[in-house]
């Protein structure tokens, strides 16, 4: 399954990961010359810098290596400004990675991945949301804990810290979203799906 584009960023990282950042697309969050989502702009530098703090990438420039963590973009295409039809077609791309991936934590960054992640797979309520209200927030809704990033290039002071402080305090207990199905079966052994 190839994108309808020339050039695209597809998704990068473990594809057993537990977080999965997902940005808008290359023009915003870079990845173009690399074909790595979050390389070569301004954004993804900023947010490369936390995910590397936290352990979650071991972080060398245009070539990080991601440990427990996939990125992928909602419009993978190197379009410079998207239209609302390319990313309707392009949603069937990054909805089937997402399945995929079935990552526990989502971290979607910026305004629009914020309203489609929230929107699409969780139960929160969308009427005035305000996505910097929501920055660095848990958020526990369906299947996911969604840890919503505002767009990295417009962090004011203490935004980076309080996203840090968040990711941190997730990473460090159970976040798991699973269900043990094995109370319906004879077997003692749990069975764990997520």
């Amino acid at each position: 399954m190839a994108p309808p584009c020339d050039r695209f960023v597809p998704g990068y990282g473990d594809a057993n990961s537990d977080v999965h950042v997902v940005g808008d697309h290359p023009g915003l969050h870079g990845g173009l010359e690399t074909g790595i989502p979050f390389t070569g702009s301004e954004s993804g530098d900023r947010l490369r810098s936390v995910l590397a703090e936290l352990g979650l990438l071991d972080d060398h420039g245009q070539a990080p290596r991601p440990e427990n963590l996939f990125c992928s973009y909602l419009h993978m295409c190197g379009d410079a400004d998207p239209t609302e039809a390319s990313y309707r077609d392009l949603e069937r791309f990054f909805d089937a990675e997402l399945r995929a991936i079935t990552a526990h934590v989502l971290l979607p960054v910026g305004d629009r991945p914020i309203r489609h992640v929230l929107e699409h797979f969780t139960t929160y309520p969308m009427a005035d949301l305000a996505t910097d209200d929501v920055h660095a927030r848990e958020l526990s809704s369906g299947g996911w804990l969604v840890v919503p990033v505002a767009e990295p290039s417009t962090w004011s002071d203490g935004d980076r810290d309080r996203l840090v402080a968040t990711l941190e305090s997730v990473l460090d207990r159970d976040y798991k979203r699973e269900s043990d199905l094995g109370r319906f079966l004879t077997d003692p052994d749990p069975y764990l799906v997520r």
